[in-house]
């Protein structure tokens, strides 16, 4: 089992419940096919450092996982199919990597 992490753009158009279903849809898709959710982020609507689609800002999200390799492929696709994604990454995370992310989450949960 590999460490990944996937930050996802959504259209800004969108309303509160449609991109709560986009979410889930990924979230569902993930767990579906033998991926375990580590942490999930809203980050909320930001500004873009430059235009995509001719919108100037985005619903950004944070997905870290471990899951098998072979789901990467049609976690992917699924993201290219969707038309209210307007940008994705998907990252394996090494070993350093993971520490930091597992730092920065109880940093923010202190700050909570």
């Amino acid at each position: 089992m590999n460490n990944y992490e996937t930050v996802f753009i959504l259209n800004p158009v969108l309303s509160e419940t449609q991109i709560e279903e986009t979410v889930k849809k990924f979230e569902d898709f993930l767990k579906k096919n033998g991926a375990k959710m580590v942490a999930k982020e809203d980050w909320g609507l930001k500004k873009l450092a430059y235009p995509i689609q001719n919108k100037k800002s985005g619903f950004y999200h944070l997905f870290e996982f471990t899951g098998p390799g072979e789901v990467i492929t049609p976690y992917e696709q699924e993201f290219k199919r969707d038309e209210r994604i307007m940008r994705f990454l998907t990252v394996k995370l090494d070993k350093h990597a993971v520490e930091w992310a597992e730092k920065r989450r109880t940093k923010l949960k202190a700050k909570a």
